[in-house]
Protein backbone atom coordinates (compact mmCIF):
# COMPACT_ATOMS: atom_id res chain seq x y z
CA UNK A 1 0.00 0.00 0.00
CA UNK A 2 2.86 2.39 1.15
CA UNK A 3 4.33 2.11 -2.57
CA UNK A 4 0.93 2.67 -4.06
CA UNK A 5 0.46 5.89 -1.78
CA UNK A 6 4.13 6.70 -2.68
CA UNK A 7 3.15 6.95 -6.23
CA UNK A 8 0.02 9.25 -6.55
CA UNK A 9 1.90 11.17 -3.99
CA UNK A 10 4.68 11.80 -6.36
CA UNK A 11 2.47 11.57 -9.49
CA UNK A 12 0.32 14.27 -7.51
CA UNK A 13 3.32 16.37 -7.09
CA UNK A 14 4.68 16.46 -10.47
CA UNK A 15 1.02 17.07 -12.36
CA UNK A 16 -0.60 18.99 -9.88
CA UNK A 17 2.14 21.76 -8.65
CA UNK A 18 4.74 21.83 -11.76
CA UNK A 19 2.04 23.17 -13.98
CA UNK A 20 1.33 25.67 -11.35
CA UNK A 21 4.97 26.52 -10.92
CA UNK A 22 5.28 27.17 -14.37
CA UNK A 23 2.25 29.14 -15.29
CA UNK A 24 2.53 31.48 -12.41
CA UNK A 25 6.22 31.82 -13.37
CA UNK A 26 5.35 32.55 -17.01
CA UNK A 27 2.78 34.94 -15.68
CA UNK A 28 4.41 38.79 -15.33
CA UNK A 29 6.33 38.08 -18.44
CA UNK A 30 2.52 37.33 -20.09
CA UNK A 31 1.43 40.58 -18.14
CA UNK A 32 3.97 42.91 -20.00
CA UNK A 33 2.91 42.00 -22.83
CA UNK A 34 -0.39 42.61 -22.40
CA UNK A 35 1.19 46.03 -21.64
CA UNK A 36 2.80 46.52 -24.44
CA UNK A 37 -0.66 45.29 -26.41
CA UNK A 38 -0.56 41.57 -26.33
CA UNK A 39 -3.49 39.29 -26.49
CA UNK A 40 -4.88 38.76 -22.46
CA UNK A 41 -6.65 35.72 -23.54
CA UNK A 42 -2.90 34.32 -22.44
CA UNK A 43 -2.58 35.65 -19.29
CA UNK A 44 -6.76 34.91 -18.60
CA UNK A 45 -5.44 30.85 -19.29
CA UNK A 46 -2.50 31.11 -17.52
CA UNK A 47 -4.17 32.81 -14.01
CA UNK A 48 -6.77 29.57 -14.67
CA UNK A 49 -4.08 27.16 -14.99
CA UNK A 50 -2.72 28.56 -11.41
CA UNK A 51 -6.16 28.71 -10.13
CA UNK A 52 -7.62 25.43 -10.76
CA UNK A 53 -4.18 23.10 -10.16
CA UNK A 54 -4.15 24.82 -6.60
CA UNK A 55 -7.19 22.89 -5.61
CA UNK A 56 -5.74 19.80 -7.90
CA UNK A 57 -2.48 20.27 -5.79
CA UNK A 58 -4.48 19.73 -2.16
CA UNK A 59 -3.80 15.85 -3.44
CA UNK A 60 0.06 16.06 -2.82
CA UNK A 61 -0.32 16.92 1.15
CA UNK A 62 -3.22 14.69 1.43
CA UNK A 63 -1.54 11.67 -0.33
CA UNK A 64 1.97 12.55 1.89
CA UNK A 65 0.13 12.38 4.87
CA UNK A 66 -0.60 8.64 4.31
CA UNK A 67 2.76 7.67 2.98
CA UNK A 68 4.45 9.45 6.11
CA UNK A 69 1.72 7.39 7.97
CA UNK A 70 2.85 3.94 6.31
CA UNK A 71 6.25 4.42 6.58
CA UNK A 72 6.23 5.52 10.01
CA UNK A 73 8.26 9.03 9.77
CA UNK A 74 5.31 11.39 11.13
CA UNK A 75 8.06 12.91 13.56
CA UNK A 76 10.80 13.06 12.17
CA UNK A 77 12.54 16.54 11.55
CA UNK A 78 12.69 16.68 7.45
CA UNK A 79 9.30 15.89 7.19
CA UNK A 80 8.08 18.48 10.11
CA UNK A 81 10.47 20.87 8.10
CA UNK A 82 8.55 20.03 4.69
CA UNK A 83 5.03 20.17 6.54
CA UNK A 84 5.90 24.16 7.28
CA UNK A 85 7.23 24.66 4.01
CA UNK A 86 4.60 23.14 2.23
CA UNK A 87 1.98 25.07 4.33
CA UNK A 88 4.27 28.55 3.17
CA UNK A 89 3.81 27.89 0.09
CA UNK A 90 0.29 27.18 -0.22
CA UNK A 91 0.16 30.47 1.52
CA UNK A 92 2.19 32.40 -0.51
CA UNK A 93 0.55 30.88 -3.55
CA UNK A 94 -3.08 31.08 -1.95
CA UNK A 95 -3.28 35.15 -0.71
CA UNK A 96 -0.03 36.37 -2.98
CA UNK A 97 0.71 35.00 -5.88
CA UNK A 98 -3.44 34.09 -6.97
CA UNK A 99 -4.74 37.70 -5.61
CA UNK A 100 -2.11 39.70 -7.68
CA UNK A 101 -2.53 37.87 -10.61
CA UNK A 102 -6.22 38.44 -10.73
CA UNK A 103 -5.39 42.22 -9.84
CA UNK A 104 -3.32 41.63 -12.67
CA UNK A 105 -6.39 40.55 -15.04
CA UNK A 106 -8.59 43.23 -14.07
CA UNK A 107 -5.64 46.23 -14.38
CA UNK A 108 -2.47 44.93 -16.07
CA UNK A 109 0.27 47.49 -14.73
CA UNK A 110 3.91 46.40 -15.34
CA UNK A 111 5.14 48.41 -12.85
CA UNK A 112 3.76 46.16 -9.66
CA UNK A 113 4.32 42.63 -12.15
CA UNK A 114 7.84 42.63 -10.60
CA UNK A 115 6.73 41.64 -6.45
CA UNK A 116 4.42 39.50 -8.49
CA UNK A 117 7.48 37.93 -10.21
CA UNK A 118 9.51 37.75 -6.96
CA UNK A 119 6.59 36.15 -5.01
CA UNK A 120 6.27 33.65 -7.46
CA UNK A 121 9.78 32.91 -7.13
CA UNK A 122 9.37 32.22 -3.79
CA UNK A 123 6.55 30.13 -3.93
CA UNK A 124 8.72 27.91 -6.73
CA UNK A 125 11.98 28.03 -4.21
CA UNK A 126 9.58 26.98 -1.34
CA UNK A 127 8.72 23.81 -3.50
CA UNK A 128 12.10 22.90 -4.43
CA UNK A 129 13.58 22.90 -1.18
CA UNK A 130 10.53 20.59 -0.09
CA UNK A 131 11.59 18.43 -2.99
CA UNK A 132 15.01 18.09 -1.80
CA UNK A 133 13.79 17.12 1.61
CA UNK A 134 11.64 14.74 0.24
CA UNK A 135 14.66 13.19 -1.69
CA UNK A 136 17.40 13.49 0.37
CA UNK A 137 15.30 13.06 4.02
CA UNK A 138 18.14 14.61 6.03
CA UNK A 139 18.70 12.07 9.43
CA UNK A 140 16.91 9.55 8.38
CA UNK A 141 17.89 5.93 8.25
CA UNK A 142 17.02 5.61 5.04
CA UNK A 143 18.46 8.83 3.54
CA UNK A 144 21.13 9.09 1.25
Amino acid sequence: MSKFLLSVHVLAAILAVGPVAVAASMFPVAVRRVAAGGDVATVTVLHRICRVYAYVAIAVPVFGFGVAGTMHVMGDPWLIVSIGLTAVAAAVLAFVVLPAQKRQLAAPTPATVGRLGMTTGVFNLLWAAVTVLMIVRPGSSTGA
